[in-house]
């Protein structure tokens, strides 16, 4: 019988999750496919003999232990094992049982923006208490060296602090970054960029002359430069596990946080009681703690996408700001066009037009649409190498970066949306599109010139991005999700060392900073209105200060917002408002 990764909950919460044994025999190699749970038990060995004994029975090579893969003990009781299907269902009958469910891989949802929420540096603001609040990050994990999480004019920790800095080999925290913790690693350094980026947009330091390549160059900085962070990684590169969740949420609730963004969610959303993060977000509401998450990033697929759906959790959507990059293609017969970016361009082709190649017409061994789309295998090297090429469609970036081109046009897709690519890339509407395509059919050599990303002030916004998350609720159906909508396109904040700004593995540019765009950005935006509401109003619960981010949301253009209120909740963000709400 094949196995699952399962989530067990008993009288508060029980987890059983997929995992990998160590022991042999017939029913292990069941349990090798299987299912791994949470359960509300504290780990004690009468307890999780009591409970798992009757599960199993004697048929075993091994010791109960071995199927022990977590315990969750400091702010909810339960373990997370490996079990076969059969299994799982006789301890999801279990009266004390709350559910059962198999884990599941979790997704990242991946400067100017303060100030265009009206929280710029002279703000009304109390110090002491900013210096006194604590924002957990569940995500990738952080890099402690960035100037972003500097200690320099810090004082010592909050005295409620509980936490330890476990952050492995060579990892050292300090007053500003006060604690890290890793699961599913032997260290809580970001090899990925993504924590790095959400704990500095939450809580950075101010930092000067911040930029990518001296784009969007400024002051970066979080919603509250003066909190301290904790950073928990529960990612292994960009995947999240369940289990690695769940001991997130039980060390951080543990530890003392005041709140916790949590960037990640599925793709396709599922019921509460099998959600970890909806889990770990009951448990951290119980003891005062308030949990955002990004909505998701599957805004494409249509409605019922949002992925965060608990009632206590502060569901995030992600909107544009009144800055917008752009960018300019110049063709060899003078024609040129100017367009929002697909391509957060940072590269100088010294004002040079290259000769440019189309997919079609650079491979002899790929149909016409596989050609036309640049796929990797259809891409002749010797032809693309050094040259600019036209592909239909967006998946031809790295193909064409691996091949050694110097550049890229493709179709506009998606709308809103900006990446940081390993070349020079430009995306065009059809008609542009087209007429590129035509001047290059009807020109002996055909050359074009890209130039760099500017940026101009989007008169437009705030707008819901195209690729954020919206309603209905798929399983709360009468709670509106996301709940409010903040900041999420074109983000530039700290960035990891080790990966690449582009997350191409053949990119060999490194930076300090970096222009991101997802749910995953706008999440950390309202936890840092969050903790500025929490400076003012220390005692205020969760529920509290979610009212009053919501209640003073100003509202959006429903015309421009297609889905109104399913997209952007209760309207966009209000930092300053926020702080003296009325009522709660």
């Amino acid at each position: 019988m094949a196995m699952s990764s399962f989530l067990l909950v008993v009288d508060i919460t029980v987890i059983l999750m997929l995992c990998i044994s160590h022991c042999h025999g017939a029913v292990e190699d069941d349990r090798k496919r299987g299912h791994c749970f949470i359960s509300t038990f504290r780990y004690a060995s009468i307890t999780f003999y009591t409970q798992i004994g009757p599960v199993i029975g004697n048929d075993r090579d091994c010791s109960v232990e071995n199927y022990l893969i977590k315990s969750y003990k400091r702010s909810f009781n339960g373990f997370a094992a490996k079990l076969t299907n059969e299994e799982a269902k006789k301890l999801a009958s279990f009266k004390e049982v709350v559910s059962v469910f198999p884990s599941k891989v979790y997704h990242l949802q991946t400067t100017r923006s303060w100030d265009f929420l009206g929280l710029n540096q002279t703000v009304k603001r109390n110090a002491t208490a900013e210096s006194n609040v604590i924002v957990g990050v569940l995500d990738t994990g952080i890099w402690p060296e960035s100037d972003s999480f500097s200690d320099e004019g810090f004082g010592p920790r909050p005295k409620k602090w509980k936490g330890a800095c476990k952050g492995g080999q060579n990892f050292t925290c300090n007053n500003k970054l006060i604690g890290a913790r890793a699961h599913h690693s032997d260290s809580a350094r970001d090899m990925e960029g993504h924590g790095t980026h959400t704990a500095s947009t939450a809580a950075g330091n101010n930092v000067v002359n911040a930029s990518f390549y001296g784009l969007a160059e400024g002051i970066a900085r979080g919603g509250v430069p003066s909190a301290r962070i904790a950073a928990y990684k529960v990612c292994s590169g960009i995947l999240c596990l369940s289990e690695d969740i769940l001991a997130g949420f039980d060390d951080a609730i543990a530890d003392g946080v005041d709140l916790i963004s949590v960037s990640l969610g599925l793709e396709i959303p599922v019921d509460l009681y099998q959600d970890p993060v909806a889990i770990g977000a009951f448990h951290a509401a119980e003891k005062g703690v308030l949990v955002l998450q990004s909505a998701g990033n599957s805004g494409t697929t249509g409605f019922q996408s949002v992925s965060s759906a608990a009632p206590w959790i502060l569901s995030v959507a992600a909107s544009t700001t009144d800055h917008l990059f752009v960018d300019k293609v110049v063709l060899g017969n003078g024609w040129k066009t100017l367009t929002q970016g697909f391509s957060v361009n940072s590269f100088s082709l010294n004002r040079t037009k290259i000769p440019l190649v189309y997919g079609l017409q650079v491979t002899s061994s790929c149909d016409e649409a596989h050609a036309r789309a640049c796929y990797s295998y259809c891409l002749n090297k010797t032809l693309v190498k050094n040259k600019i090429a036209l592909c239909d469609v967006m998946n031809g970036v790295n193909a064409a970066y691996d091949a050694g081109a110097l550049g890229l046009i493709t179709k506009y897709q998606v709308e809103n949306l900006s990446f940081v690519v390993p070349l020079s890339a430009i995306t065009l509407s059809s008609e542009d599109y087209d007429l590129v395509i035509s001047y290059h059919n009807s020109t002996k050599e055909p050359k074009a010139e890209r130039l760099r990303s500017e940026t101009i002030k989007d008169k437009f916004a705030p707008i819901v991005a195209s690729f954020s998350s919206r309603s209905p609720n798929a399983f709360v159906p009468d709670i509106l999700k996301p709940d409010i909508s903040a900041p999420g396109v074109d983000i530039l904040a700290a960035y990891s060392p080790a990966a690449s700004p582009s997350t191409t593995t053949t990119d060999p540019r490194r930076v300090k900073y970096n222009i991101i765009s997802g749910t995953s950005m706008s999440c950390p935006h309202v936890a840092g209105v969050a903790a500025y509401v929490k400076t003012f109003h220390p005692h205020w619960s969760p529920s509290a200060i979610k009212s009053a981010l919501m209640t003073t949301a100003f509202p959006m253009d429903a015309p421009r917002n297609q889905g109104a209120e399913f997209v952007y909740g209760s309207g966009h963000i209000n930092p300053v408002k926020a702080i003296d709400p009325g009522l709660v």
